[in-house]
Formats: structure tokens, sequence, C-alpha cells
């Protein structure tokens, strides 16, 4: 009992007192930044992108394809574009996931997602969800299982995952969606009871990332729902997931 209150009194308070307030260490690849509107005839930095997030006309990049390796500020000449530690980055449209000139953080604050009064009647309280990894690589999903450490503690917003898609208020979907998972996805999206909602979390999930031109996918589910919450990232953050979760149901 004692080395236990030992060990409790060395490490301290480790949970994030404020996940709305916590800062990213510099080095953190987040939120694209792109300095100009039109890029001059030498700019060559988008044929280095491995997954075609970056467009010339209109100049922009795409954090629902940007799997954030940051060889596109490498090949940048002018700084044209840059990555900064801004973790906010979780929307509730894809549109809002193309980055310009105009559209960066000041537009994320106010924009990125809009508090729909029915969600948070329903899950504002009480939100549990069912993760499907529908061809992941893990890293993804272990992001995920981290949003329920000692750090972040999600559970304490009420916000958990489920084991049964029956017990569950809506799902979360990680990876390309391969041909082989579309039919699990589909069952457990159907187990789960009306209402639901569908949160992408992964460059993978959003766009198909580095296997988007694959014939190996189906990802016709995308196709036929809603989406109400897509979170960027490749892997994504937790801290981008809860803050994402968090003003979906106006917590």
């Amino acid at each position: 009992m004692f080395d236990i209150l030992r060990i409790r009194l060395r490490q301290g308070y480790q949970a994030i007192p404020d996940v709305k307030k916590a800062q990213i260490i510099t080095q953190f690849r987040g939120l694209p930044e792109v300095s100009v509107e039109q890029v001059n005839a030498d700019f060559t930095a988008d044929t280095v992108c491995p997954v075609n997030a970056i467009s010339k006309a209109p100049f922009s990049l795409d954090m629902g394809k940007c799997v954030f390796c940051g060889d596109c500020v490498r090949a940048c000449k002018n700084n044209e574009i840059k990555f900064t530690n801004y973790h906010k980055t979780a929307v509730d449209s894809p549109e809002k996931l193309v980055v310009t000139k105009n559209k960066g953080k000041q537009f994320l604050e106010k924009e990125a997602i809009k508090s729909r009064a029915d969600i948070k009647k329903i899950f504002g309280r009480s939100l549990k969800l069912r993760q499907v990894s529908a061809g992941g690589c893990n890293g993804c999903e272990l992001e995920l299982a981290a949003c329920g450490n000692v750090n972040f503690d999600m559970g304490r917003f009420g916000i958990d995952f489920a084991a049964s898609p029956r017990h569950a208020d809506g799902i979360v979907i990680t990876g390309p969606i391969t041909q082989n998972m579309a039919p699990a996805l589909l069952d457990t999206y159907d187990a789960i009871p009306d209402p639901k909602i569908i949160i992408l979390a992964g460059s993978c999930a959003i766009s198909g990332g580095v296997f988007a031109d694959s014939n190996a996918l189906n990802r016709e589910f995308l196709n036929n729902h809603k989406v109400d919450l897509y979170v960027p990232g490749c892997p994504i953050h937790p801290l981008t997931f809860i803050n994402g979760v968090l003003s979906l149901i106006g917590v």
C-alpha cells in the first residue's frame, strides 16, 4: 500500500486538466498553413505528395487526403506550405478540410463544427461509440485507445467505446474500407440503434489515404450514409478526436 502511495505521489496528477486548452509540442504536424493564393510556374511540391492532396488551381491542401509526411514542405522553395501544431482540425463536412490562404486557423476556430441541437440533446451527456478498423494499419486505432488512458481520460465527458454495436450510439471508422471489411462495416452500422452518428477517423477513412486508388477497396458505404464528423490525421491525435467529438455533441 505504501509503495503504491509513493508511486502516486511521485507521478502526480497526469490527466490533462482542460483538453480544450491543451497545447501540443511545436514539432507536431497539425493544421497546414498555405501562405499564397497562387503558386509560380516553377512550383513542383505537389508532385512529391504521395496522396495528391495539393491542388494548384486554386492553390490548396486537402487535409482529408494529407498523410502529414512533410515532403511538400521540404520541396517548397518559397515556404508556400508549412505545418503548424494547431490540432483542432476535426470538421463536420469534407469541404472544410480543404485549406487555402483564406481558410486556415481562424476559419476552423469559427466554422469547423456547427453543433446540432438534436445531437446535443440526445448524446450531450453520454455517447457510446463502436470502432471498426476497416483495413487500417492500427495507427489510428492505437490513438483512439489512448483517448481513454489517464492522460486524456475521454470517459470523464461520458464518451466511451462500446464492445457491442447494440450498445453504441455511433460508429467510428478507421482504415480505407477494404472489400473484405465492407460487409462487416455495414452489419455493424445496422446493428446500432437509431439515431446514430458516423465518425471518420484518419486520412485512410476520409479519402482512402495512400490506398485511395487500390482496387481492393469498397467505399460504397460512404456514398450511402451521411458522415457527421471528419477527424484528419495519419494517425489522428487523441486531442483532435476528443475536441472534435466534444464540439459535435455541444459540450
